[in-house]
């Protein structure tokens, strides 16, 4: 108690007010209190005062979002207004990345497809719907046909739940299952043979696909669709009207084929006609001077001779390349040897990559001096267009990594705080950054994986670029100290970006920085996603106690008086 001077009377002081508040008061001194505060005006007011401050902080330290001030909230709002000029900066950084490596890199890519005989739509179309594993699956079609229908079916009904009935729902679904099921099919024309020593006759004709495996394998008739063919010695000496794809020891092709040829085999014999292109991969390649090939040539072989007529454009890589015939296109080869004979005719540039100088007779008739380059194993450093590039690059580290915390800043800060558990992420950065290509070119084999192997190896490709933006925020917090707000974050992540690249200009170890960072990276994505995807069991918070509404002439503290 302490006295006051101005009304001689005892008062309770805020100490026993506060214990009194808080039940830490035994039973008989809290009667006391609790009758003192009944008869004195002052102490009730008190303890009211400090009963509406503890309530306030009790639900301030509930809050987990505290609203901020009015004139922090007015500097926040002026501050995101004048930083939306760094969007512009960010999409004309963006345009000129992108015109970048496209000039660089993409349109290269377009023209050897080009010189290879393939433009866009036909390097798309071989490998969607001319390639050897979309040959006679009719009846896979039809099945992803039906469940794809199956599926978005399943979707309306779960999207119009609440609008239809679930009798409507199930009638949609299975209408469309029907109806798909009621299509007419497209009669199959496709004939399978496997036998030991197989041989299509010369009277014989197949009309449609022809599907064959064997040891020995003879085709002297006709085929007018596509030939599919596996075994150990194969010999086409028929007409086949479609293209042709082989895997095979021995392959010798001295009939016709309107279409093109591409196959796999220990040695091969072109001595036909083929009328597009011919794409081999294989050891000993020999093209006949009787070769008439309409289209370009594809060829990666140990040892290859060109002594016919080739149409367009030539690109081989290997250990040896012998032209001696006659090539109205270009040639791009990379090999260990080049000869050229006196008997060589070549109507286009000719683009040699080698350590070895090529080896040109005077009498060939070449259209333009052979151009030899030297492979680079190292990179100029004494060359400016090498640092301008390492600048630009940067550049789009720099803006791609601020599109993506933009984009997902939750996402984004939880990576770099998973990245800060070395052990976990570069362990698991190494098991995803080499398994998951593997697993995606396992899918692509397939026909159902294509697409899911090509958008797996695309998302795994970007998710390298994205790994070493995210490692670039963690030196960047290294050296700036930690953060979560996004805009401090993304300028850590500016400053970690530019010296990560930096360590990866290093002559030597470079690479080491490079990968090492992407791997790391990568593996931090990985642990946030499968963090993502695990059940999160929410901790058991007690709950603030319940005060309910004081009568005008109590109070709230220790025991009730009787």
């Amino acid at each position: 108690m302490s006295n006051t001077p101005e009304e001689k009377m005892k008062h309770l002081d805020e100490m026993t007010l506060l214990l009194y508040i808080e039940r830490q008061l035994d039973r008989a001194r809290a009667l006391e209190v609790s009758a003192h505060t009944q008869e004195c005006d002052s102490c009730r007011t008190l303890l009211r005062a400090m009963e509406r401050e503890s309530r306030l902080l009790t639900r301030a330290m509930l809050e987990e979002d505290e609203p901020l001030p009015s004139r922090l909230a007015q500097f926040q709002e002026r501050a995101r207004k004048s930083m939306q000029w760094i969007w512009g900066v960010a999409f004309g950084l963006a345009a000129t990345g992108v015109y970048a490596f496209y000039t660089e890199y993409i349109e290269l890519w377009l023209q050897q497809l080009e010189t290879a005989g393939f433009g866009g739509t036909n390097l798309l179309g071989l490998l969607i719907f001319q390639g050897t594993m979309w040959k006679g699956w009719q009846s896979m079609i039809t099945l992803l046909e039906v469940l794809a229908m199956v599926t978005l079916g399943g979707l309306a009904a779960m999207f119009f739940r609440r609008r239809i009935r679930r009798g409507s729902a199930l009638a949609l679904v299975f209408a469309g299952l029907c109806t798909v099921l009621a299509m007419p099919q497209g009669a199959s024309a496709t004939e399978i043979r496997h036998e030991e020593r197989l041989t299509i006759a010369k009277d014989e004709v197949i009309h449609g696909d022809l599907y064959a495996a064997g040891g020995r394998i003879r085709v002297e008739g006709t085929v007018e669709g596509d030939l599919v063919v596996a075994g150990g010695d194969i010999e086409i000496s028929g007409h086949v009207l479609g293209d042709v794809l082989s895997s095979s020891g021995n392959l010798r092709v001295t009939g016709q084929v309107d279409g093109s040829v591409r196959c796999y085999a220990g040695n091969l014999l072109l001595k036909g006609k083929i009328g597009r292109n011919v794409m081999v991969a294989g050891g000993d390649i020999n093209i006949d001077r009787d070769t008439k090939i309409g289209g370009s040539i594809t060829s990666f072989a140990g040892h290859e001779t060109i002594d016919g007529h080739v149409g367009r454009d030539v690109l081989a890589m290997g250990g040896q390349v012998t032209i001696t015939g006659d090539i109205q296109g270009s040639a791009k080869i990379r090999s260990g040897e080049l000869i050229i004979d006196s008997s060589a005719r070549v109507g286009g540039p000719i683009d040699f990559t080698s350590d070895n100088a090529p080896q040109v007779s005077s009498g060939a008739k070449l259209a333009l001096p052979v151009h030899y380059e030297k492979p680079k194993h190292r990179e100029d450093y004494h060359n400016v267009h090498y640092y301008i590039w390492q600048v630009i690059w940067t550049a789009a580290y720099v803006l791609f990594g601020l599109v993506l915390f933009a984009l997902m800043p939750k996402f984004s800060a939880d990576a770099v705080k998973a990245a800060v558990n070395y052990g976990a992420s570069a362990g698991l950065g190494v098991l995803v950054g080499f398994g998951l290509p593997i697993a995606a070119c396992i899918a692509c084999v397939t026909v159902v994986g294509l697409f899911v192997g090509l958008a797996t190896l695309s998302l795994w490709y970007g998710s390298l670029y994205f790994g070493a933006v995210i490692i670039g925020a963690v030196v960047g917090q290294w050296l700036m100290g930690r953060t979560s707000e996004l805009w401090p974050l993304i300028g850590r992540m500016a400053v970690g970006v530019v010296i990560v690249r930096l360590f990866t200009i290093i002559p030597h170890v470079g690479w080491v920085f490079k990968y090492g960072a992407a791997f790391w990276g990568i593996g931090a994505i990985a642990l946030v996603v499968y963090r993502r995807f695990q059940p999160v069991i929410a901790p058991s918070v007690p709950s603030a106690p319940y005060s309910p509404p004081l009568p005008p002439n109590t109070t709230v503290g220790g025991a009730v008086p009787a």
